[in-house]
């Protein structure tokens, strides 16, 4: 496996991990648009942000299968937020978002995985605190991250904004 910040090559497969979560989306049928290249671009330049995936390693062309030139086929992604802050003695936080694994390779540690290096990653870079929302649907999602140690302290609030 190889854990590793996500590129331009991966970007269908990384929506079509986020398309649908439930089954494998072949990420030659997703269709990239303006704002995700907006979105991808500016997690890029941004230093405070980063795209990882994690691939089977196994090289390639590109594809149905999510393989990408660099690296493989893109199994699982999350992206991570470091957050400056006055709390936790000045320290930085991690804000994970977007974990996804590919529908058909749950269940052989890949999230464990997936995980355990984006907290090696803030862990690194000095983060006091690594923490997470989870849509309150994904009770299964919500028992993944129990079994990874991190606790449920807070209450989340959401305001959606027209354009």
């Amino acid at each position: 496996m190889i854990f590793r910040e996500a590129t331009r090559q991966d970007l269908p497969a990384v929506l079509a991990l986020l398309a649908d979560e439930d089954s494998v989306v072949d990420p030659a049928r997703v269709v990239i648009g303006e704002a995700h290249e907006r979105a991808f671009a500016a997690i890029e330049a941004d230093p405070r942000n980063e795209m990882l995936v994690l691939t089977d390693g196994a090289g390639g062309a590109g594809g149905a299968d999510g393989a990408d030139g660099a690296g493989g086929v893109v199994l699982g992604c999350l992206q991570l937020t470091y957050v400056p802050g006055l709390g936790q003695n000045g320290q930085e936080r991690a804000l994970v978002e977007a974990v996804r694994v590919r529908a058909d390779r749950r269940g052989a540690g890949l999230g464990a995985e997936l995980m355990r290096l984006a907290i090696e990653r803030a862990r690194g870079r000095g983060c006091g605190l690594v923490q997470l929302t989870s849509n309150k649907r994904r009770t299964a999602a919500h028992r993944f991250y129990e079994r990874l140690g991190f606790a449920r302290s807070h209450e989340g609030f959401k305001l959606h904004l027209e354009p």
